[in-house]
């Protein structure tokens, strides 16, 4: 299983513009699942992967908040009310949980007000770390001992009744001391 990926490892699905998920996302709301990806604004290349990865893969549309043109130019109570609005607008939260995300006041900002909206049902991590470090150098393990996050099983794996984990990617969480798992693809339905 794999819980934290690298930067880097999804640009192959990178868009090449991020203009589209800068945009209102209520007309989407009610023909595909729309998630606001929290993010540190200095991670735009893994950001632009993480949502092609999305949209290509499991047609979901993604909001972001950096530079949408309905935002304050000056950061302000009204930008936090806007954001307000956005997380709860949109059926999933994710929070692109790089290792600058994580130290990001205004990322656990959003962090805990999606949580506080979206419980740990509609809520999940996408850990990464940087490319070619070790997962003890990550500073968000704290995180994922707290929130479902998104992993990846190669189809090598059981679940503890023997059968098969099928390839693919899950939202993992912990409830009541046990670890479950659901397909990203469910989850995104769900």
């Amino acid at each position: 299983m794999k819980t934290i990926f690298e930067q880097g490892e999804f640009h192959g699905f990178a868009k090449d513009s991020l203009t589209e998920s800068r945009a209102t996302i209520y007309e989407y709301s009610q023909y595909q699942p729309t998630v606001f990806i929290s993010h540190k604004h200095d991670d735009l290349e893994d950001l632009k992967d993480l949502i092609g990865f999305l949209e290509q893969q499991y047609n979901v549309k993604a909001y972001i908040d950096s530079r949408d043109a309905s935002m304050p130019t000056i950061t302000s109570g009204k930008t936090a009310q806007n954001i307000k609005d956005r997380i709860i607008k949109c059926n999933k939260f994710i929070l692109l949980a790089t290792n600058g995300a994580i130290e990001s006041k205004w990322c656990n900002w959003e962090l805990g007000y999606g949580d506080a909206q979206k419980y740990k049902k509609h809520i999940a991590l996408f850990p990464m770390k940087p490319k070619g470090t070790y997962n003890f150098e990550y500073k968000g393990s704290e995180y994922m001992q707290i929130y479902p996050y998104i992993c990846y099983f190669d189809g090598t794996e059981t679940y503890t009744n023997g059968n098969p984990i099928i390839k693919g990617y899950y939202v993992r969480y912990k409830e009541n001391y046990s670890y479950y798992i659901i397909p990203l693809e469910d989850w995104f339905k769900s």
